[in-house]
């Protein structure tokens, strides 16, 4: 007899699997071309590529396809314990159709202005390459993947005409969670009740995707007796899939990949420790009266259900400081997840996420001098204690320092880093369990920051031998909960929701 593990993994192994992405409020499944094919109970062998759109390869009748609908929303209705309240509108789709309505919804999803600064934050973090064509690549990416959707603006579900009849029901359970969910709590205000703030937004996602993931496992299980609660630990790597299939996919930068993933992955892991904790789907739903702060909650469930939420963390007074010229694109929060991303990029993984687990506040503005266009990217961090300030002032200066190449007067002081680049200086410097970082600016703009925010003035003398890496705390810096802040109005790095060409 199998263990209940293993019986998942054979599961998954039998299972095509499919790959999700949020975009824009829509709640979708795409489809990873490469592996077997076969629900858990009818097998099927896809091709590699999906069909074009003027070959549906369905081989089930529309009347089939609404039949089967109906009868996985009301095992849905039943094991998520939300009663349907309304008829639901659902239809099949081709390519075609799909990648019209897609960029129907990009172009509603976000202004211009904000998708601009979206792209140039990326650049200037150094996770997507300058002038890399955002838009159209994941547009690309979209089109190529999607097998589902449901899109809480509509209350409709469709699917692709291309998905076998094996992959249907399977992309149903995790379709219509999302639409019993937008039945009882409106998923799409829930979800924008966290803007400004796009970390809260991206953690909200997590709610949502990963919720939809654990209930579509628990639909592959129910014959079983077994339930996603009975495994001892979901691996959020049993659910990847072989990507080769894929050349998208695999094109994309890593922040776009681990964006898309992170609501799917971490949120079911997430979703998994609230259902064991709280002892079912019943209990599951209160989450939408308490949602999640941040991802650093949803990497951390422990800390959501103790209640410890990140800390607002207050920039200096940028438009006061900056001379005329400099426009203000856009401001926001990293989170966890973003700065675990940047470090990433430029340390490896194992290091990020040692040094970004220490996370516990960000705010980081974004400003362009016009004319000329050049680029300005503040970021304030606070940390768990002096000392994790003082291990992630090491860290991150590798960073800033392996991703300009073109660097020059560099200097690297107890709690001081700076250097100069064709583009501006770059700065970095710890206080207590504070960090701020400025890329693009002037040492006078620099130093007028750090005594905007109340730090003294910085010591640039030489480092002597054995003495600390980081200035020893004066006062404690203002750090109140999140929800008792005013929003700002933030930018996100890892909101990157694409628009159409």
């Amino acid at each position: 007899m199998l263990t209940l593990p293993e019986l998942f993994v054979s599961i998954l192994k039998t299972a095509r699997w499919i790959r999700p992405l949020a975009l824009a409020g829509l709640c979708c499944l795409m489809a990873l071309p490469a592996g077997s094919a076969q629900n858990s109970q009818a097998p099927s062998q896809p091709s590699m590529a999906p069909p074009p759109a003027t070959s549906p390869s369905v081989d089930t009748s529309e009347l089939e396809f609404l039949q089967a609908a109906d009868e996985v929303l009301a095992d849905m209705s039943k094991l998520l314990s939300l009663p349907v309240l309304e008829p639901l509108k659902k239809s099949v789709r081709t390519r075609e159709q799909i990648r019209d309505y897609l960029v129907k919804s990009m172009r509603e999803d976000k202004k211009d202005d904000k998708r601009d600064a979206d792209r140039k934050t990326l650049e200037a973090l150094g996770l997507i390459p300058k002038g890399y064509p955002l838009d159209q690549k994941l547009l690309s990416l979209l089109t190529e993947q999607i097998a589902g959707m449901y899109d809480p603006k509509t209350r409709e579900f469709f699917i692709a005409d291309w998905t076998s009849p094996a992959d249907q029901r399977m992309i149903m359970a995790h379709e219509l969670t999302h639409a019993l969910q937008d039945q009882h709590f409106h998923v799409e205000k829930w979800g924008d009740a966290a803007k400004p703030n796009d970390d809260g937004e991206l953690a909200r996602s997590a709610v949502l995707e990963g919720s939809a993931t654990v209930a579509m496992l628990d639909y592959l299980l129910r014959d079983t007796g077994k339930s996603a609660r009975d495994l001892s630990d979901l691996d959020p790597s049993l659910l990847l899939g072989d990507t080769d299939g894929s050349p998208e996919l695999a094109d994309a930068p890593q922040i776009l990949r681990d964006e898309m993933l992170f609501p799917y992955l971490p949120g079911a892991t997430f979703v998994q420790r609230l259902l064991k904790a709280w002892g079912g789907w019943a209990d599951l739903h209160k989450i939408f009266e308490n949602p999640p702060a941040s991802t650093q909650q949803i990497l951390h469930p422990d800390l959501y259900l103790r209640g410890v939420a990140p800390v607002a963390v207050a920039l200096p007074p940028l438009g006061k400081i900056l001379p005329r010229g400099w426009k203000k694109l856009d401001e926001n929060i990293l989170g966890e997840f973003g700065v675990n991303e940047v470090l990433k990029q430029f340390l490896g993984k194992q290091r990020a996420d040692d040094l970004a687990s220490s996370w516990t506040g960000d705010r980081y503005a974004i400003y362009e001098r016009q004319p000329g266009g050049r680029i300005l990217l503040v970021i304030r961090l606070h940390l768990a204690g002096d000392a994790q300030a003082a291990r992630f002032f090491g860290g991150y200066s590798e960073a800033l320092e392996t991703k300009d190449t073109e660097r020059s007067n560099l200097l690297r002081r107890p709690n001081f880093f700076s250097f100069e680049t064709p583009d501006g200086g770059v700065f970095l410097r710890c206080f207590a369990s504070d960090c701020l970082s400025a890329e693009g600016t002037t040492r006078e703009n620099f130093d007028a920051m750090t005594h905007a925010i109340g730090w003294p003035e910085a010591n640039d003398a030489p480092r002597k031998s054995g003495s600390p890496a980081i200035e020893t705390r004066l006062r404690p810096p203002a750090a109140v909960p999140t929800s008792e802040l005013p929003r700002a109005n933030p930018s996100a790095i890892l909101s990157v929701r694409p628009h159409a060409p």
